[in-house]
């Protein structure tokens, strides 16, 4: 048995290296927090700041608009030696407002800005102003949104495909809406960290969906707004990120600057420039977002209307829509990011049905910010999504994971790879997102008896305690109360007005000519390190307990039959109570679909008959490769026939031939050789290249080589054509 290791006590020598060190570390660190406080006021006095890596050129100021709004949509200049191309679709990435000012989709080089311009695309920007303007909604900034997409669109009339919008965690329900809306202004749409089923988590995991229950409703939002005289403040939410982590927030980020104090300030006062540019909304939108998404969870099930009354149904979003989200992001985990799918849609023919295509793909680890903001999800996940954005444009209606591997030396054809990972888009079902997990039907009627209490709560403040909170507040004390939130102060105790700081700048500036860092090897530092490890350890299991007890007390108090009773919660239906409503209007609009699809089978060339065979072959893999869609982009590029071909067209081309497969297989196979030319040289052409785009994701195996013999025979040549090239 290994004898136990005695701590070793520091010498008096290491003791005084140690202390000088520590001591040293301190006045630099309150020189970082110095310099904190001076960034913080420098950039809440910009006009319109934010945190961009890149230059941006004002297009279209929303506030010109007929209802005015705080967003802005500005043209990304591509930096010098990265060459856009004309022809690709642009990408426009809209930032979330969610507490925090513009620009983390452009922070760094690498981002979702920078992947973009560096394959080519025209990138833009949709950002905003610290301060809302007077009266403007949510739906009022669809609007403005809808008209910075038609902006973009105007301005780019050869690109081929309408823009890539990328909605980042608030955004991105906000993009969904307004893609409900106005389809026809959109390409593919990515939302990364964004909910879009409020209630939806796993037990013991996802515990920021029991808030809103456990606080009676969005009462508290219209009494924060009142607060504020009309205007919420931001920070606020900021506040609600930070305590979902205290180990975080109260030790780990300022252990980690101090202990590091010599290599970390950049990095620490680039992401607290975005962390403290705090904004505002108008009150009555912060409302709209609790009552109607957070704790209603009306968005999916299409029970939230318009102005004038139109339903908004996600099930009207034309374009595919791209779910990017992480198992380790605790804000949105991926029930909440995925479950709307469920809430909408019956099976996977019932999404086919709507003609939707819907791609998604869970992170293991990566945190909510880190979806942003990480370098290494830019350089794999979005540089993967900006790369191949038309081959999930052209993809046939349903439900995939993009699944990405490593290129790595030994894959095949890797000249028809781009960048380091292959991406293949796989076919799903909906017990795929069910595996995820999720609630059941006892725990929706839970959040639905939680919706009904937080309506009569707020009913019940509106009546007896507004208008003496109004009366009792005006903007001036509002302004102060904002002024004096813990998270703005955390800035401004250290700022210029604190006299107490004025010695700091010097005296950091001697310590830096004498530093002397203790050795790695001093006792006291491993010291430093066990004690700052038993404190992140005591914050977490106090979080965790604290998380336990709130969901605990949510099941037991909302659990509570008598109570769902008394709110009217029905507890005898079998339906999840947000499930979308269907639509007769739709199932006649799809029978005659059908019968239209059926007609088609014999309709068209060579062009339908060569695309429907190289579907069939590929529905043996079940998924979709990359590789395969650039084999078809090359032989389209090789043949100025097929360039004809708009990028719309084929993907029209492509769905038809799809769906015509999946109402009636094999009379759409037999329609085949009715649609091929009279030459066997032009068959024979044909097969070469649908030979070519099965190989090119890999040698096919026994399903798809089986499958290519019968085209063979369809197209009325013998076997040995389709015999494989890498064989012979």
């Amino acid at each position: 048995m290994a004898e136990r290791e005695i701590p070793r006590l520091p010498s008096p020598a290491a003791a005084a290296e140690y202390l000088t060190d520590a001591w040293q570390r301190s006045i630099l660190f309150l020189d970082v927090m110095r310099q904190r406080a001076a960034q913080y006021e420098a950039h809440a006095a910009e006009l319109a700041p934010n945190v961009l890596d890149y230059r941006a050129e004002l297009v279209l100021d929303g506030r010109s608009l007929a209802k005015p709004v705080n967003y802005l949509l500005a043209r990304i200049v591509p930096p010098g030696g990265v060459t856009i191309d004309p022809r690709k679709r642009p990408f426009v990435v809209v930032d979330p407002r969610a507490g925090h000012g513009p620009g983390i989709g452009g922070f760094k080089a690498d981002s979702e800005i920078g992947v973009a311009m560096q394959a080519g695309h025209p990138v833009y920007f949709v950002g905003f102003l610290p301060e809302p303007v007077p009266g403007q909604t949510i739906l009022d900034i669809a609007t403005a949104e809808a008209s910075f997409l038609e902006a973009v669109i105007a301005r780019h009339p050869e690109a081929q495909g309408r823009p890539c919008v990328i909605g980042n965690c608030q955004a991105g329900w906000a993009v969904m809406i307004v893609a409900a809306l106005r389809p026809e202004l959109f390409g593919p749409v990515i939302i990364a960290g964004t909910p879009l089923s409020y209630w939806a988590g796993v037990r013991g995991e996802n515990p920021m969906r029991y808030t809103g229950g456990l606080l009676g409703g969005s009462w508290l939002t219209a009494l924060a707004g009142d607060l504020g005289a009309g205007i919420f403040d931001g920070a606020a939410l900021v506040q609600n990120f930070e305590n979902q982590n205290p180990a975080n927030t109260l030790w780990t980020k300022q252990y980690n600057l101090w202990s590091k104090i010599d290599t970390e300030p950049e990095r620490y006062l680039e992401f607290e420039k975005w962390w403290g540019g705090h904004v505002t909304l108008n009150a009555e939108e912060m409302q709209w977002i609790v009552d109607e998404l957070f704790v209603g969870n009306r968005l999916a099930s299409g029970e939230i209307r318009t102005a004038d009354g139109t339903a908004i149904d996600l099930r009207g979003v034309r374009s595919p829509i791209v779910v990017f989200c992480s198992k380790g992001d605790n804000i949105t985990p991926p029930s909440q990011a995925l479950d709307w799918i469920l809430d909408l849609y019956d099976s996977v023919d019932d999404i086919r049905a709507w003609g939707q295509t819907i791609v998604y793909t869970v992170h293991e680890h990566v945190g909510h910010l880190g979806i942003f903001v990480s370098g290494g999800v830019a350089r794999k996940e979005h540089e993967e999504f900006a790369s191949n954005i038309d081959l999930i444009d052209v993809l046939p209606p349903g439900l995939y994971e993009a699944v990405l591997t490593p290129k790595g030396a030994a894959v095949d054809n890797p000249e028809l790879v781009t960048g380091e990972w292959v991406m293949r888009c796989e076919a799903r079902s909906l017990d795929d997102i069910r595996a995820l997990g999720g609630n059941d039907l006892a725990d929706e009627r839970k959040f639905e008896a939680a919706a009904r209490l937080s309506e009569i709560n707020l009913a019940l403040y509106r009546t007896f305690a507004q208008p003496a909170v109004r009366a009792v507040t005006s903007p001036p004390i509002a302004e102060a109360m904002r002024r004096m939130h813990p998270l703005r102060l955390s800035y401004e105790i250290f700022g210029p007005r604190n006299p107490w700081m004025g010695w700091v700048a010097t005296e950091a500036e001697r310590v830096r000519d004498r530093r002397r860092p203790a050795d790695p090897g001093n006792p006291l530092v491993a010291a430093q390190s066990i004690a700052s490890k038993a404190i992140v350890e005591s914050l977490d299991a106090w979080r965790r307990a604290m998380e336990r007890a709130a969901e605990d007390t949510f099941h037991a108090v909302y659990g509570t039959p008598a109570l769902q009773a008394a709110l009217g919660t029905d507890t005898t239906s079998s339906q999840r109570p947000r499930k979308a409503a269907h639509s007769k209007l739709h199932e006649a609009l799809v029978e005659r679909r059908i019968a239209a699809l059926h007609e088609g089978m014999t309709c068209g060339g060579l062009r339908e008959a060569l695309i429907r065979a190289l579907i069939w072959v590929g529905m043996a893999r079940n998924a979709v490769d990359e590789r395969g869609f650039a084999a078809i982009t090359r032989i389209r590029d090789a043949h100025p026939a097929h360039r004809q071909m708009t990028l719309a067209d084929f993907k029209t081309l492509v769905r038809e031939q799809f769906l015509m497969l999946v109402l009636d297989e094999e009379a759409a196979l037999a329609a085949i050789p009715g649609l091929l030319p009279e030459s066997l040289d032009e068959r024979r052409q044909a097969l070469a290249a649908l030979r070519g785009v099965v190989e090119a994701s890999g040698a096919p195996g026994e399903g798809p080589s089986e499958r290519l013999r019968r085209v063979a025979a369809l197209f009325g040549l013998g076997p040995e054509l389709v015999t494989s090239r890498k064989a012979s």
